[in-house]
């Protein structure tokens, strides 16, 4: 069981069981739970995705949309509180998608996460497992999501990879 001030860092592939597995690792902890969301829903099946995730959570979740805001959005939940972000890699896209500085938005963001104030739950996709994008905008995107996924690794407490709905503690 992760400490009352510690970061869970959760990796692994679409469909591997992160999000699922992350709430569960939150709510072993007294309500009130805060859910980040990065995710914005731009067509049909996203809304959907949005949708069951939404409904899966029993009550005593709060969630926040944050698709480009999250080191504030972080800022913002109370000492003590467990959180769950789900997930960096959307977010991360979002920012791409917008040309932000993504270095920047980087350095934000894991100032935040270096210093967790409750038991924190931070998701994302390992993209770095298959074959080389064939164009410049997905290398840029699996390029940076891979540098943002070491530097989040290397400031958790605990690093799970998900393989088929089954957790590997990595650190």
């Amino acid at each position: 069981m992760p400490d009352a001030t510690s970061l869970t860092f959760l990796l692994g592939g679409a469909r591997s069981g992160k999000s699922a597995h992350a709430e569960r690792l939150a709510t072993a902890f007294p309500a009130p739970w805060t859910y980040i969301a990065t995710a914005q829903a731009f067509d049909d099946e996203m809304v959907e995705r949005i949708a069951l995730h939404r409904d899966r959570r029993a009550e005593g979740w709060q969630t926040i949309d944050a698709p480009l805001d999250l080191a504030d959005a972080i800022t913002g939940v109370p000492d003590g509180q467990p959180l769950l972000v789900d997930c960096l890699t959307l977010w991360l896209s979002n920012h791409l998608l917008v040309d932000h500085d993504l270095e920047r938005e980087s350095e934000r963001l894991e100032a935040v996460l270096a210093k967790p104030r409750g038991p924190w739950f931070v998701v994302a996709n390992e993209v770095g497992l298959g074959i080389v994008p064939d164009n410049a905008l997905a290398r840029k995107f699996r390029d940076a999501a891979g540098r943002l996924n070491q530097r989040i690794a290397a400031r958790a407490d605990r690093v799970l990879f998900m393989v088929a709905g089954l957790p590997m503690q990595v650190k």
